[in-house]
This record gives structure tokens, sequence and C-alpha cells, in this order.
């Protein structure tokens, strides 16, 4: 008798948790909703052109399909992921809604392109690190048939950061306009960075990585012979965000502060040591 007792309890236990969870993300999601339309507002009174309201990029890695689908309830469409595998296997999760607009925004290998252009709700590459990259990916693209080009980010590292990928600056308009010329099955959107973890800014000053980027903006337009403001920024993750939005973020990265700290199974620990660049959000 106490074992069908104790298997209800366990049951009750599991529904209360869920509804817990349930109320925690969608909360916090309404709750960094709120912040962005703020710190939008406020930029845009000091003059900040964007070229679209900043859009938030829910960040997802290591987090199950249940908690991704809270989001989804509440009203969360783009999510964003840093590990390949971890992706193509969301992405065929057949409980997860097949309109989920996926951003990659962790470090890609030339050899793992594939995979990733294979992926039909795939909406972005946020971190196009060298012109190889980009035409490894452009060819993945291009042998799957994708029926639209893939939007991308030129990844900056604007730290100068040995263990951070991204061009350089002054690389970052040669990049972009190779892929503009050279790879059709694949459309520049903007520039990204990760920037330095650790940054300590005193009181009004301004995060340099986030102006680095920003400068960097103006010349990779130039070059490409466009608006400045029609290419996007994606800046900005969940302790700076509002910040970067403030510096004309278009697209920010946000995770625990959506669901919560993260817990890597022990698969992914190993790698999440070696690689700790891979934008912790």
């Amino acid at each position: 008798k106490t074992q069908p007792l104790r298997l209800m309890l366990r049951g009750f236990v599991r529904m209360a948790q869920s509804d817990a969870a349930s109320t925690t993300v969608a909360a916090a999601l309404g709750s960094v909703r709120e912040r962005i339309v703020a710190a939008h507002e406020a930029a845009q009174k000091t003059g900040v052109k964007f070229p679209h309201a900043p859009r938030l990029v829910a960040v997802s890695k290591t987090k199950p399909s249940e908690l991704l689908l809270e989001a989804y309830a509440a009203g969360q469409r783009v999510f964003g992921e840093n590990y390949v595998q971890e992706l193509v296997d969301k992405a065929a999760d057949e409980r997860l809604p097949k309109d989920i607009q996926w951003h990659f925004i962790g470090h890609l290998q030339s050899n793992k392109c594939k995979f990733l252009a294979e992926i039909p709700g795939l909406s972005m590459v946020e971190t196009v690190s060298s012109v190889k990259l980009a035409d490894q990916l452009n060819a993945a693209c291009t042998k799957c048939g994708r029926a639209a080009p893939l939007d991308v980010m030129v990844q900056i590292n604007t730290s100068h950061e040995e263990n951070k990928h991204g061009v350089t600056a002054a690389e970052a308009a040669e990049v972009a306009a190779h892929i503009s010329t050279h790879c059709h099955a694949l459309r520049v959107r903007g520039l990204m960075t990760i920037g330095a973890a650790e940054r300590e800014l005193k009181q009004g000053e301004q995060n340099p990585d986030f102006v680095a980027l920003r400068a960097c903006r103006a010349s990779v337009a130039a070059r490409l012979g466009v608006d400045e403001h029609t290419l996007e920024l994606s800046m900005g993750m969940s302790a700076d965000f509002e910040h970067a939005i403030a510096l004309g973020s278009s697209n920010v990265r946000v995770g625990s502060t959506i669901f919560g700290a993260r817990h890597y199974p022990p698969q992914l620990q190993d790698a999440a040591a070696a690689a700790q660049e891979k934008a912790p959000q």
C-alpha cells in the first residue's frame, strides 16, 4: 500500500515543480522584456538609432526542452544555442514547435557547418569568425538547398583575448565584404561580440567592447556601401543587456536571468570547461 502512495506523492511533487518552473520562466521572461522595452525607449530619447526594436535571444544551452516550452508558451520564439549537437537534437525534438527561430551563438568549427545548415529552423549564425568559416558555411547551405540566404553576423574579438574567437576590428570589413560578394547563400546582418567577462565599469563609464563594436560597424557599413544603422549589433548578456541597448544593441543574448543557473550534464562539462568564452550568459 505504501508504494502506490509514494508514487502518487512523487507525482504531486513533479507537478508542483513543473508549475513552479513555469511561473518562474514566464515571470522572468516578462521582466526581461519590460527591461528591454524601457532600455530601448531611453536609448531612442538620446538619439541612438536601431534597425529594429531589440531582439531577445533566449539562451537555452544545457536547458531541457520542457523549459523551452515554458518560454514558448509565454510568447518567446527566438532561442540561442552554443553547441552544434545540442541544437541539432533540440531542433529534431518533436515536442518543440517548428516555428522556433534558432540562433547559433557558440564557436563553430568548419566540419560542423553541414549539420547546422540542414536545420530548417536555423535563423542566424552569430559567430562567423573567419573567411574560411564563411566559405564552409556558404558551401554547406548551398549543398543542402536552403530556400533563402542564411543570416550571419561577423564575430569581433573586441577584447583582444587569446581565448576568444573572432576577427579583429581591422579585419571585420574585409570579412563582411567577402561574405557579401562571394557567399551568396549567406547574408550579412551585422556584428557580434562577447567581450570581456569581468569588466568593472565606473559610474557613467561605457563598456569599451560595446563602444568598439559600434565603431567597427561604421567601417563595415562604409565598405559594404550601406547605412550603418541597417546593420545589427549583437552585444549584451544577462548582466549588461540594458547597457548594451543604451549603446545601440539590437540583439541581446539572455540565458540565466530567464532560465536560472546552468547545470552542465557530464558530457558537456569538459567542453564547457575548455571553452569558457562560448558566450556565457
